[in-house]
């Protein structure tokens, strides 16, 4: 049995610890926080989408972003910063925005996907997880507003378990559509893909992992720095409340994750992605959508999770901001009304900001770091809660001395 310290109390740093103790490991985990799921997963989309995991960096992507940045109410905004970060993560961005490299990468995601799935399915049976998580399976809607969109990826779709669907096969899987003032071009539906509360989800794990005898955790606990021994090695971490030894540390703290690995020299090519999120009550006389939908030119996605309706968008390159833009916020108002006009209260919405850690490939960061010690769950974009199982289980298994259960080419630092 080793002693593992997981830095990060979202829902990878979560899954990870859950991950090593199911293999027989003991683990602390420290999160700055005062409560768990405080970041990225705190509002987050919601959405478990498994099979449609294309990175954001695509060959059209460079044009269609200054398209929307011209448009106000555009699913991009950049700020730029005096920030070498910034600049070279944006250099990196571009260069994986290249068809062969997108497929390559997107190849990679779906096989990412897949196995999250499944390691998902095995942490319920494990965990017995309750009806607050909120977790179902209605399958996932993508809609195209463009014709030209549209036909190139319903080409794709033939014959795979994804389905196109016209305007009206649209509205006919989900009624709630026939509100939007949009004529759409058509609909990709993939049947399987779920959505949950991922905060819910969060707490409830923590729940677990405390009633386990080989798990301790530390909430509001602050680290400061790694502990070195005299061949360089990581043998744990400094907190402002004492000294944590491990055998080995796996470093899954979101972005904060890039400013602790720098400590010990290790360069994570990480850029926070701010989204928004605006959580609205579900009355009985609003029509929520019961399948999870993606607007794919305004980047919206909507999920019903329990009794409200999560909307969630926008990518914005703000650097370190996670503040509530009252502009950005009207913009997705007035987006979502136009979609879903008769949903759910957007008055009573409750609104969310928050800063995902992506690299410029799309896919996460896995297993050694290149200091003796230190393991890296790194990196994971607006796909954190999709990849957490799959990623959780990889770093596992690494960490215990085991061969990845799936290929880390492109997965690793």
């Amino acid at each position: 049995m080793k002693h593992c310290v997981v830095i990060g109390g979202g829902v990878v740093g979560l899954t990870t610890a859950w991950a090593l103790l199911q293999r027989g490991h003991a683990v602390t985990l420290v999160e700055q926080a005062t409560d768990v799921a405080q970041g990225a997963s705190r509002a987050n989309g919601g959405q478990l989408s498994y099979r449609y995991v294309s990175p954001l960096a695509d060959a059209g992507v460079p044009l269609k972003a200054l398209r929307w940045l011209l448009d106000p109410d555009g699913p991009l905004r950049f700020k730029p910063e005096f920030d070498r970060a910034q600049w070279s993560w944006l250099a990196a961005f571009l260069r994986n925005c290249r068809g062969p490299v997108n497929r390559r990468a997107t190849e990679r995601l779906l096989a990412l996907g897949a196995y999250s799935q499944a390691a998902f399915a095995r942490l319920q049976q494990q965990a017995q997880l309750g009806e607050a998580v909120a977790l179902r399976a209605p399958g996932k809607l993508v809609v195209y507003r463009q014709q030209a969109e549209f036909a190139r990826v319903a080409a794709r779709a033939q014959g795979g378990a994804e389905q196109a669907l016209s305007h009206d096969d649209c509205v006919a899987l989900e009624p709630a559509l026939a509100d939007t003032e949009a004529t759409l071009a058509g609909g990709i539906f993939t049947p399987g893909e779920a959505v949950a509360d991922c905060h819910a989800f969060c707490r409830q794990l923590h729940e677990r992992l405390g009633a386990h005898e080989h798990f301790r955790g530390r909430l509001g606990a602050r680290v400061d720095s790694f502990l070195i021994d005299r061949t360089g090695a990581v043998f744990g971490v400094r907190t402002p409340a004492g000294d944590v030894t491990a055998d080995a540390v796996v470093l899954a703290a979101g972005l904060h994750s890039r400013a602790l690995a720098a400590t010990v020299d290790v360069r994570l090519p990480l850029y926070p992605l701010k989204g928004y999120s605006l959580t609205a009550p579900i009355g009985p006389g609003h029509r929520a959508p019961e399948v999870s939908v993606t607007d794919f030119e305004k980047k919206i996605l909507y999920a019903r999770i329990g009794s409200d309706l999560r909307v969630a968008a926008m990518v914005d390159l703000v650097g370190d901001d996670a503040s509530l833009d009252a502009g950005r916020l009207a913009s997705l108002q007035r987006s979502v009304r136009a979609t879903f006009p008769h949903a759910a209260d957007y008055d009573r919405a409750t609104p969310w900001a928050g800063l995902r850690p992506a690299t410029p490939s799309g896919a996460p960061i896995l297993g050694a770091s290149g200091i003796a010690g230190l393991w890296l769950n790194v990196g994971h974009g607006a796909l954190g809660f999709t990849f957490s199982f799959a990623t959780a289980d990889i770093v596992a298994a690494l960490v215990s001395g085991h061969a990845s259960p799936l290929p880390l080419d492109g997965l690793e630092l």
